[in-house]
């Protein structure tokens, strides 16, 4: 397929004409757009146009889908239609950052930190999951792994374990890095900052319960003020909160230090009062309240599980239209460290293959004149199963409602499921159908019963529910 100027000027014209545009820009797939107002966008025409697959949306920007390698053109001839300047995506993102409430930008700020150190995370949750494998009883032979019958696997095992559990052992480095970046400093401190939070002079984090327990938690002693001397292994607020300190403190002194003498002033200043900050009052409160963030969400699970799976795995879907999912990265990361495990991300993975399930059913009750969306149908569906959801959601199942609210029950009674049979992820991983390898392999049994409930109840609903439902291709 080609991009025509008169597809881009019908873009144009759906979204309302070049006066609502306030900024545009790309990336790989989608025009990224800032609109004046939103509301006058004609989506129904919009859905129209030939070389359009979907829109939708998000954190203050329009998002009009086109595809790898078309895409730019478009953008190329939008710039020419509309005589608006290239605008980075940087200045994308500020302009649509005036559209936001304070909620949202909070979300926002998240959204940023985490998803730019997210393919570190998930490349090391299948990683593990290879580990799991090769390392867990039962899979291959009854009551033995497979390293405990192939012993010259041990080591191969062992050296993936390294390589997969690098990145969460050194994750505050990770969000370091990616949150001081974002709070305008300098990434390398922010990398510097959070491996000194998992410096091996310290208490590992994951020992603190033990050493708590026997009394034997180690402490500075600053001129009378006792500080404990304790890692941050697996924690995300310390960080966070630290990060913040940092970027300020670096701007504070940038401003006011001359030049010639910012080498020796800047760095060495701001890492030294935000690392006593950190030790002395920012760790030792964020840890409390990553705690008991963790054992309130536990606790909920524990007590009413089939509750808080319905309701996670009913609403996950939702909330990835309203951009608060991103939220959660942090929660699933504080359970991988605090609880052994995270029983949300599971549920999260089902939520995806809901979604691409419905969106797969959509396929067979489109009438087949409709070739371009069932074609979306079918291209979306696998790109859900393997863990992005945003064409089968904004390109097919919110366009005609029913599919998203099938996934929605799919997802619900699924994230039940796994709910109540305690079903645990010990990281991060593909959120579709790969989501398996991430899975503690005790779990394997309740999770494949929970995905193939979010196959077949979505796929089944889209399906009867169609039979009652206006089937043109704009429902």
């Amino acid at each position: 397929m080609s991009v025509s100027r008169e597809s881009v000027h019908q873009i144009v014209e759906a979204i309302g004409g070049k006066e609502n545009i306030q900024t545009a820009t790309h990336c790989v797939t989608r025009l990224r757009l800032v609109l004046k107002d939103e509301s006058i966008v004609d989506k129904k025409k919009l859905g129209n146009i030939d070389i359009v697959k979907g829109s939708f949306s998000s954190n203050g920007q329009f998002q009009v889908v086109i595809g790898q390698g078309l895409v730019d053109k478009a953008y190329k001839i939008l710039v020419e239609e509309t005589g608006i300047g290239e605008a980075s995506k940087q200045d994308v993102k500020d302009a649509a950052a005036q559209n936001l409430n304070p909620l949202q930008r909070a979300i926002k700020v998240l959204a940023d930190i985490f998803i730019p150190i997210l393919p570190a995370i998930v490349t090391a949750g299948l990683l593990m999951g290879l580990n799991n494998i090769l390392t867990g009883q039962d899979i291959f032979y009854d009551g033995k792994s497979f390293i405990d019958v192939h012993k010259n696997w041990k080591d191969l095992a062992s050296m993936i374990n390294l390589i997969a559990n690098t990145a969460f052992v050194f994750l505050p480095g990770l969000i370091g890095w990616s949150a001081v970046k974002r709070f305008g400093g300098s990434p390398l401190l922010g990398i510097v900052l959070g491996l000194m939070l998992v410096h091996p002079d310290l208490l590992n984090a994951w020992s603190y319960g033990d050493a708590q327990a026997k009394g034997e938690i180690p402490y500075w002693n600053l001129f009378g003020l006792k500080v404990q001397a304790i890692g941050y292994q697996g924690q995300v607020l310390p960080i966070l909160f630290a990060s913040y300190l940092l970027a300020k403190i670096e701007n504070f002194l940038n401003k006011r230090v001359h030049d010639s003498i910012k080498l020796l002033v800047v760095a060495p200043v701001a890492l030294l009062i935000t690392g006593f900050a950190t030790f002395i009052v920012i760790g030792p409160v964020t840890f409390w309240i990553g705690m008991q963030l963790t054992d309130g969400v536990v606790w909920i699970f524990n007590h009413f599980a089939w509750l808080g799976g319905l309701l996670y795995g009913g609403l996950y879907a939702v909330m990835v239209i309203t951009g608060m999912h991103h939220t959660f990265l942090a929660v699933d990361l504080q359970l991988v460290g605090n609880a052994g495990g995270t029983f949300l991300w599971p549920i999260l993975a089902l939520s995806n293959i809901a979604q691409g399930s419905a969106a797969l059913a959509m396929l067979f009750v489109l009438r087949k004149k409709d070739e371009k969306l069932r074609g979306l149908a079918g291209t979306s569906a696998l790109s859900a199963y393997l863990g992005i959801t945003e064409p089968a959601m904004f390109g097919v199942n919110l366009r005609f409602r029913y599919p998203f609210i099938s996934a929605l029950i799919g997802s619900a009674i699924a994230g039940m499921v796994l709910a109540i049979g305690g079903v645990k992820a010990f990281s991060i991983g593909v959120g579709g159908l790969p989501g398996f390898l991430s899975i503690i392999n005790k779990y394997w049994g309740t999770f494949f019963i929970g995905m193939a409930i979010s196959i077949v109840v979505p796929i089944v609903l889209t399906i009867i529910w169609s039979k009652f439902a206006k089937n043109d291709i704009e429902a």
